[in-house]
């Protein structure tokens, strides 16, 4: 009986790290897009229109992308972490997922609350003045949470592939 309990916990952790890194590569690759193709340039700069209105999930927005899965990142990574506690081998990379993927939500929430509602989503562009010095807080914020999420994805990564 504790056998077939081990192993139905231990197929439940698989099927959460398998979600996990899933939804934090669905994270870093959207992250690295955005940086690499200057989206924060494009958005914060471009004139409000009946196609592209200046909204959270608008018409070119990045929000359309990250909302069906973003929250689910910390979730799934303290679950797989929980219910793989019991294999030794997989902790400590289990443990600084959880702790990279909370460190990216906190920068992620940080720019949604301090950063993006006034560089992004004002009624019109801000000048440049304004501009500049919200886009170089936001790639500084966006640098930790890149490197938040490739630290995550590559500690689930390895959890993953240690075995029961």
């Amino acid at each position: 009986m504790r056998d077939v309990s081990l192993d139905r916990r231990g197929a439940a952790a698989d099927r959460l790290l398998r979600a996990a890194e899933l939804t934090h590569a669905h994270w870093f690759f959207g992250n690295l897009y955005e940086s690499l193709a200057k989206i924060p340039h494009r958005v914060a700069g471009s004139a409000p229109s009946p196609e592209l209105p200046r909204s959270p999930f608008g018409a070119g927005s990045p929000g359309r992308y990250y909302a069906p899965v973003a929250p689910l990142n910390v979730p799934l990574v303290v679950a797989a972490t929980v219910t793989s506690w019991n294999r030794p081998r997989r902790r400590p990379w289990l443990v600084l997922a959880a702790a990279s993927s909370a460190v990216g939500g906190a920068a992620t929430a940080y720019l949604l609350r301090s950063v993006n509602p006034k560089l992004f989503f004002g009624p019109e562009p801000l000048d440049p003045a304004q501009r500049t010095p919200l886009l170089a807080t936001w790639y500084r914020v966006h640098a930790v949470r890149l490197a938040a999420s490739a630290v995550a994805l590559a500690a689930i990564d390895h959890a993953r592939t240690l075995g029961p």
